[in-house]
């Protein structure tokens, strides 16, 4: 039995509406809201557009550059696009420095992609022509009043959409701020998987174990049914419960799926409210 690749991206139809979701606030140059439970997968997609699942690390550590350098300033120059997290209780002197620097580290980066550096010539930065396009703020919540209007300011000034992303509600607490609502013009709602967008993603984590989901199976329908259950289609939950469930069946030498094994993966987990 293979082992399961429960980390491989999948893109759902909700993946989808979040990435024309973003198109649209960067082509018309608003602020939007996205929200949703937590665990929906509204990080997940967010790091997938701006590509930060490869580049991430390299830009938020930034130093010495590394062979992978050539294909990170690809990806950025694709996406023009940048994916931030505040840390808890961000200050504004804390925000100040950080999105700035991760703005001129991603511009050097597509610039180098745009321009190539000739080896043994002198590399004149353009500090004028704008590259990124978009920024995506995570974990919204943290933000404070000083902060958001910080951002509303670098909105203001430097023409750069922005995308917060945070729990159901946040726009509530956005139309407080009537200047950065004002300035809204798209809101998305992520939901959890529907059915069968649901039935498509287990039939994926069914063959990364090396199985075969078969609907007219009665095992399998059952096993099914026991996850949809314990889920309720929230996509990090499902993650955690094939973890668990891939586990079991290394560790008993199983080769199927049934609901007891589902519902032992589950008494492994704490299962919170989402």
């Amino acid at each position: 039995m293979r082992t399961a690749r429960t980390t491989s991206f999948i893109a759902t139809q909700e993946h989808r509406r979040f990435s024309e979701f973003a198109d649209a606030v960067r082509k018309h140059r608003y602020i939007g809201l996205c929200h949703g439970p937590a665990g929906v997968g509204k990080t997940l997609s967010a790091r997938r557009y701006t590509h930060w699942h490869v580049v991430g690390k390299t830009l938020e550590e930034w130093g010495p550059r590394g062979s992978d350098q050539a294909k990170v300033n690809a990806h950025l120059a694709k996406s023009r696009a940048i994916f931030f997290t505040p840390t808890v209780s961000c200050s504004v002197q804390e925000l100040r420095h950080d999105v700035p620097a991760l703005i001129a580290c991603a511009e050097i980066c597509i610039d180098d992609h745009v321009r190539p550096h000739i080896q043994g010539q002198a590399r004149i930065i353009d500090h004028t022509t704008r590259y990124i396009e978009l920024l995506i703020v995570d974990e919204a919540e943290r933000l404070s009043m000083t902060a958001l209007e910080w951002l509303r300011d670098l909105f203001d000034r430097q023409g750069i959409s922005l995308i917060f992303i945070g729990m159901p509600g946040i726009d509530k607490r956005m139309a407080r701020y009537p200047q950065l609502f004002s300035r809204v013009g798209f809101s998305h709602h992520y939901r959890p998987l529907q059915e069968q967008e649901l039935t498509f993603v287990l039939t994926r984590r069914w063959r990364d174990l090396g199985l075969s989901l078969d609907g007219a199976d009665f095992t399998d329908a059952q096993a099914v049914a026991a996850i949809v259950r314990l889920t309720g289609g929230n996509f990090r939950l499902l993650h955690r419960l094939f973890v668990q469930i891939e586990r079991i069946m290394r560790l008993n030498e199983l080769t199927v799926i049934t609901e007891d094994v589902v519902e032992a993966a589950r008494s492994t987990l704490v299962i919170g409210v989402t």
